[in-house]
């Protein structure tokens, strides 16, 4: 009777002892499982195309070391004209409501100047009366010098009188009009400044306004003293305009010429482009350039867009499954504007969501939630 008491305990000890080890295994097992998917975001086939998401695998290739600096769209120097004033008086707009940003032609009405009602009278007319004065008094110089009643002497002295009036006289001719002298544009373009104001008395010489052809702009952009070194591989250039990338190299766009000294007002090195304008750049707009140098090989990049940031560290996501991404700090060099640099994080065949990279980040914070 003992030994089968005695039997039976040391049963049921190891019945205890081997459900024990298979529940401590299955919970081994279930460990090993959760860690393996730690970190791991759940976002579905459906939901990725409804996001529009989409990817890009990580290969090893050429890129632009980059400069990033700042810079200001201008007008080219052959084409841009200064109107000023041919004559002293009040400047009248009238109907035509030249303003900054509207279109011209050449031969287009600009202002018209006149001083009709000023106390040293009209100039116009002054100068048609000098003119035909002048006119007459060559006409009987012919005469008196076919008589000689006259010398050579004299006779030059007259025709030059007269020939300088003519000159003077005809400038004007074709633009005196009812309301004094017309000043118009000399070129199509666009109004860029307008310098003065409906009732304003101007003289000869001012600037009435400046008139600019669109077609071709000018990058000038400064670089610092440290870069100095960099200026001969400068090969291309990348710039961001009221959040919108241009590239020069789509925009028949070169390198014209970079400064060989300081500019001590600025202390900054001068570096200039010309490029062609798409339509929608306006002359001034100041801009944040990226002076793309010569390639250097074998570099791992990911566009811009694919790069998030939390408390100053940078991450982006990996997919891993058809329908699984993982989130993946990243270490960042230099940046073109449109890709960016990986120097850290990333290997070759990873495969980077560059588009839905919110999306992404909402379902990694929600998943994050304990239920």
């Amino acid at each position: 009777m003992r030994t089968t008491v005695l039997y039976m305990v040391i049963l049921t000890s190891l019945l205890t002892a081997c459900s024990s080890m298979s529940e401590t295994k299955e919970e081994h097992e279930s460990d090993e499982q959760h860690q393996e998917h730690a970190g791991e975001i759940v976002f579905t086939e459906e939901q990725a195309s409804i996001a529009g998401l989409t990817t890009e695998i990580v290969s090893v290739k050429p890129f632009a070391g980059v400069i990033k600096t700042s810079g200001k769209l201008q007008n080219k120097q052959n084409k841009e004209c200064v109107i000023v004033a041919t004559s002293a008086g009040v400047v009248s707009f009238g109907s035509i409501g030249v303003t900054e940003g509207c279109k011209v032609q050449a031969g287009d009405l600009i202002v018209n100047i006149s001083a009709k009602n000023l106390q040293e009278g009209d100039p116009a007319i002054k100068l048609k009366i000098v003119f035909e004065t002048a006119q007459k008094e060559y006409d009987r110089a012919k005469l008196l010098i076919k008589e000689q009643i006259i010398s050579d002497k004299d006779f030059e002295q007259v025709r030059l009188r007269y020939e300088t009036t003519k000159a003077a006289y005809l400038g004007q001719a074709e633009n005196m009009v009812a309301d004094g002298i017309k000043v118009v544009s000399p070129i199509n373009g666009y109004i860029q400044n307008v310098a003065v104001k409906n009732g304003d008395y101007v003289s000869v010489g001012q600037v009435i306004a400046i008139v600019v052809q669109n077609k071709q702009l000018q990058l000038n952009a400064d670089i610092s003293e440290r870069n100095y070194k960099y200026l001969s591989e400068i090969e291309d250039a990348n710039f961001v305009c009221n959040g919108k990338l241009y590239k020069l190299s789509s925009m028949n766009g070169q390198l014209l010429s970079y400064g060989k000294m300081l500019d001590y007002n600025s202390f900054y090195i001068p570096v200039i482009f010309e490029l062609d304008n798409p339509g929608d750049l306006l002359s001034g707009s100041y801009v944040d350039v990226y002076l793309l140098l010569r390639e250097r090989a074998n570099l791992v990049s990911v566009p811009i867009s694919s790069i998030t940031e939390e408390q100053g560290l940078y991450f982006v996501y990996v997919k891993i499954e058809p329908d699984a991404y993982k989130k993946v700090e990243v270490l960042l060099g230099d940046s073109n504007g449109e890709r960016v640099e990986i120097r850290q994080g990333l290997s070759k065949g990873d495969e980077v969501v560059v588009s839905g990279v919110i999306q992404v980040k909402l379902a990694s914070m929600s998943s994050a939630i304990p239920s």
